[in-house]
């Protein structure tokens, strides 16, 4: 069930928390879903058509759908963003220059080229993170993994993506090299730090899991695999499979 604390009751659409936290079973996995929302409250302007923001720079599409039905099949707890990257990217430290970027993939967000910076950090980024570091509090989980999605190419450069799904990660490969293997031998085209290197963007997970000695994974899915229903459980099906294998062979 959803966290019913005052903070996450909010009727107000200008106001809602900055994160949604679902309650599960406690000592096994916690999954995170930074980019689960393309909201944007009504009282900030980002001077951006509306349909941008179905697009991926508005949110990673299907990854929230997909991470509630982790969490189901999982019984683990999950903590989702609520507001669009473009409003912030909650997977960036708050000094990230692109934390709330004036460009991305080419298109221009005018609203964010003046905007009070430290308001938006208090308002969205603090608390969410927030919510992450109680859950870990709260849960003592054996393994983080966040779910993303990616576009099967950019827009600013048209460059084929091959990768089905890719792991990512820093330093700790406990469990991220494990579930290159499994996927990999599923026959599923897996990248390995691809589309992007987690040396080089792992921001969440750099500081709720790596920084407390956590085994953790960020999951890519290519969104135009997720972008349905039946995408989404296909690939709850594949992911829980292997998540659950990830963590049964880091119990041992």
């Amino acid at each position: 069930m959803s966290d019913c604390s005052p903070a996450a009751s909010s009727s107000d659409p200008n106001h809602l928390p900055a994160a949604e936290r679902i309650d599960g079973a406690a000592g096994g996995v916690l999954l995170l879903c930074d980019h689960a929302s393309n909201h944007v409250p009504a009282d900030i302007g980002l001077g951006v058509l509306p349909a941008l923001l179905d697009l991926h720079i508005g949110y990673d599409i299907g990854a929230a759908a997909l991470t509630r039905s982790l969490a189901s099949r999982l019984a683990a707890p999950a903590v989702l963003g609520t507001v669009s990257r473009l409003v912030i990217d909650l997977h960036r430290e708050p000094d990230h220059e692109s934390l709330i970027p004036a460009l991305s993939d080419g298109h221009a967000i005018p609203g964010n080229r003046e905007v009070d910076r430290p308001a938006r950090v208090e308002r969205f980024h603090i608390p969410y993170h927030a919510v992450i570091e109680q859950a870990v509090q709260d849960y003592r989980p054996e393994l983080v993994v966040a779910i993303h999605s990616f576009t099967p190419r950019l827009a600013s450069d048209g460059r084929e993506r091959p990768w089905q799904v890719g792991i990512l990660y820093n330093q700790d490969t406990r469990a991220a090299h494990p579930a290159i293997r499994m996927l990999r031998e599923r026959g599923l085209v897996t990248g390995d730090n691809e589309p992007y290197s987690g040396r080089e963007l792992n921001a969440t997970l750099n500081r709720h899991a790596e920084a407390h000695g956590i085994p953790s994974m960020s999951v890519e899915v290519r969104n135009d695999l997720i972008g349905d229903a039946d995408g989404v459980a296909e690939w709850a099906t594949i992911l829980h499979d292997a998540i659950a294998r990830v963590h049964a062979e880091l119990a041992q």
